[in-house]
Formats: C-alpha cells, sequence, structure tokens
C-alpha cells in the first residue's frame, strides 16, 4: 500500500521541518531550503517494486543538497530516475549541470554529493535503484549521472512511459511481478547506459584493466587472510559482487579459482625453499590463508598432482638443497621426474 506524506498535516512553523524528515525517510537525506518566504507545501506518494522505491513528488519551489555529510549516514545508496511531470529541475552533480523540463528523465547517483534546484511548483516521479543490483562499474555510471535525457527516441522513449506507469500503479502487482519488473528498470538503464556512450569502449577498457590490476594487487596483499572472497574484495573497490565476476570473465577463472591458485602458488614456492629450518607443511599452508591441513593437500594435490610433502621432497632432490632457481611446478614437469620411494 501505498504511503502519503503531506504537509498539509501539520502547522505552517512545522511544514519545512516534516518536509526534511519526509524526504529523509522516503528517499535520501538531504538539506532543504525552500525558494519563498511564505507557507511551503509539498506532498511525497511512496511505494515499492520488488526492491526499488519509488515515490512521485509534488511540492512548491526549493532548492536540495545532498553532502558528504549526508552520505556518511546512509545506510545504502541509489542511483535515481526522475521523470519530469511538471514544473523544472536543474540538477548538477560531478561538474555537470542539466536541465529537466516536462517529459525529461535525469539521473543522480546518491553516493556522491548533488543539487536539485526546483524553481517552480513541480511534479517528478522518482525511481530509485539500489546501487548494488546495478552492476555497473563507477565509470559507467558517471556516464549518464549529473544528465537529462530526452524521452523523444532511443532508450528514453521507452523509459519515460515505463516508470510513468511502474510509480503510478505499485499495488497492483504480485511479489512474482514486482520482482521482474524491477529487473525489467535495471536492464534498461544498463541498456541507457551503453546507449548514451557508443564511443567510450576503448576508454572503458582502459578503466576496467586498471580495476582488474587493482583487484589482483588486493588479492595478493591479503593472500593471508583466511576471509579473502568475492564479496570482501567487492566492497574493499565500492564494487557489486556481481559486477566483480563480470570483470573477471574476461580473466578466463572465477575470482575465487584465482584467490586459491595465488595461494597455492605461495605455499609451493615457500616449501620449495627446503633448508634445516624450513617450516612445517601447516604452517605454510596457515600462512597462506589455508585453515584445514586436510583440505589444503587435496587442493594441492589436485593442482601439482602430488601432495605438499612429496613435493618438497621432490625440490629438494630435484636443485640439491632447494636454493636454486624457483618456478611454480605443473603436472607435465612434474611428471619427468623419477618417483620418489
Amino acid at each position: 500500500m501505498d504511503l502519503v506524506l503531506t504537509t498539509a498535516a501539520v502547522s505552517e512553523n512545522d511544514q519545512l521541518a516534516y518536509w526534511c524528515e519526509a524526504m529523509a525517510g522516503t528517499r535520501v537525506p538531504m538539506a532543504v531550503t525552500p525558494r519563498g518566504d511564505g507557507p511551503f507545501a509539498g506532498r511525497i506518494t511512496i511505494g515499492r517494486v520488488g526492491y526499488l522505491r519509488v515515490a512521485t513528488v509534488e511540492a512548491d519551489a526549493y532548492r536540495a543538497g545532498r553532502t558528504a555529510s549526508h552520505i556518511a549516514r546512509s545506510a545504502e545508496q541509489f542511483v535515481g530516475i526522475g521523470v519530469q511531470v511538471s514544473g523544472r529541475t536543474a540538477l548538477a552533480q560531478g561538474g555537470r549541470r542539466a536541465d529537466a523540463g516536462p517529459g525529461d528523465l535525469y539521473v543522480y547517483d546518491t553516493a556522491h554529493p548533488y543539487i536539485l534546484e526546483h524553481p517552480e511548483r513541480f511534479s517528478v516521479r522518482i525511481v530509485h535503484m539500489p546501487r548494488r543490483a546495478l552492476g555497473l562499474s563507477d565509470a559507467e555510471l558517471r556516464r549518464v549521472t549529473g544528465t537529462a535525457i530526452g524521452t523523444g527516441q532511443g532508450c528514453g522513449a521507452v523509459l519515460m512511459p515505463f516508470l510513468t506507469t511502474l510509480v503510478n500503479s505499485t499495488d497492483s502487482y504480485s511479489p512474482t511481478a514486482a520482482g521482474r519488473l524491477a529487473a525489467s528498470v535495471i536492464e534498461l538503464f544498463a541498456t541507457l547506459v551503453a546507449e548514451t556512450a557508443p564511443d567510450a569502449g576503448a576508454e572503458e577498457e582502459t578503466s576496467r584493466g586498471h580495476l582488474v590490476a587493482r583487484i589482483r594487487d588486493h588479492i595478493d596483499r591479503n593472500l593471508g587472510d583466511p576471509a579473502l572472497a568475492p564479496e570482501g574484495i567487492a566492497k574493499a573497490h565500492h564494487i557489486s559482487v556481481r559486477y566483480l565476476h563480470r570483470l573477471f570473465e574476461d580473466e578466463g577463472i572465477t575470482v575465487g579459482r584465482l584467490v586459491q591458485r595465488r595461494r597455492l602458488e605461495e605455499c609451493a614456492r615457500e616449501l620449495g625453499r627446503g633448508g634445516r629450518a624450513a617450516p612445517t607443511v601447516s604452517s605454510v599452508a596457515q600462512r597462506w590463508g589455508f585453515v584445514n591441513p586436510a583440505h589444503f593437500s587435496r587442493v594441492f594435490r589436485g593442482a601439482y598432482g602430488i601432495s605438499p610433502r612429496e613435493w618438497r621432497s621432490v625440490r629438494a632432490a630435484w636443485n640439491g638443497d632447494g636454493s636454486g632457481p624457483f618456478v611454480v611446478p605443473d603436472r607435465r614437469s612434474l611428471r619427468q621426474l623419477p618417483r620418489l620411494p
């Protein structure tokens, strides 16, 4: 059921404070400054469609700003799409300024500061998409945030009536239908992002390459942490787990497999050093993030064809004292070695 919040329910002296509280509870925290000196009138109708937050906002002229302190107090961040119904909206974000009139769309990112100016009484329909559900990088989102999009053609022409109907009829969808409609909005938005920057392919590939390199470096620096996993890696780089997996589709290996492979390589390297003061197999395994010694032995044998202890003996027999240049073993080179007694 939709919730309706209106300043008509409070006294004139309390209207602005009520509106600020309503904005924070239904959209995101912002600082609101009215454009006029008289009473302030506003009305918000809010609802949900699956994991989307939707609202219709009708109010007198005001200026709203979202700052770094507002962002720090927010538990979740969203990408918002506004469908301008009446009046005008000026959006400023990321060094861009966009003006939206009736029938236009505008896009903003609540994870970064922005300003919304409504110079006259207005009406706008808002759809907030959880940032984590989009599977888009910061570079991809920057293509459209802080911009106004016409709806005369292209993806904007599809999105505008779709979002209008979605916001106006939130109560008419079953939970299953609402979930599918929310997913459709996410896909349409991803199409809009791709459509607005057809010439940014090379730039995006460079950005992706730098991000993958940073993620690989992060993995190498944290191999000893048993809790190292895709969820934590994605959070450390401010991306969704879904986008993290997309990044590594072109790398030919999953993130989990990469972590395990790098741990095994470091274990094999350390076990291969030999020497009288060589650490135990279990201590090496734990140093590189393997909690269970039996599990470590299984995955080591699965990767290299022999157990960790056998590899240590092979390395000593191969190089005498194990002090020669080290190369991580592969199955072919191991098959060429004499079988141990």
